[in-house]
């Protein structure tokens, strides 16, 4: 079973509000860009990936977790992030029952976490990988 059906899964398996908070949290992200990757990490958290991690997701008692790994770095002018703001890297969005999902501004956080990564962690992977084959002759 690959990471997307486990997510459908578990996303099945919450029957409260939760379970739909869930779902168009996840369709919102994947809307943004075609080549976003869902994983299945840490014994059961779905994450999405584009050239680095964008965010992960869990359903807990009373919320819907959807925290940014690197949201520190990235604009929240609509200001969704409400949790983790103490944090230095990750900064997190807590959906409660009968919140709103403001899909333009979450699209736009998921628009900016794939940019930071596209200019801050993929670049330098080529130099890391070409330092490492220059230790290695």
């Amino acid at each position: 079973m690959d990471a997307s059906e486990r997510i459908d899964q578990l996303i099945e398996g919450i029957s409260d509000w939760r379970g739909k908070t869930f779902a168009s949290v996840r369709k919102t992200i994947l809307e943004v860009d075609p080549e976003i990757i869902e994983e299945w990490k840490w014994m059961g958290s779905p994450v999405w990936s584009r050239d680095g991690m964008i965010a992960v997701a869990n359903a807990h008692k009373g919320k819907v977790k959807l925290t940014f790994a690197h949201g520190a770095n990235i604009p929240d002018p609509a200001k969704l992030f409400n949790a983790g703001l103490e944090g230095n890297a990750r900064r997190a969005i807590d959906f409660l029952e009968g919140d709103d999902i403001n899909e333009p501004a979450l699209k736009k956080l998921v628009r900016a976490a794939i940019d930071y990564n596209k200019n801050n962690l993929k670049k330098n992977a080529p130099a890391k990988a070409k330092a490492r084959k220059t230790k290695e002759a």
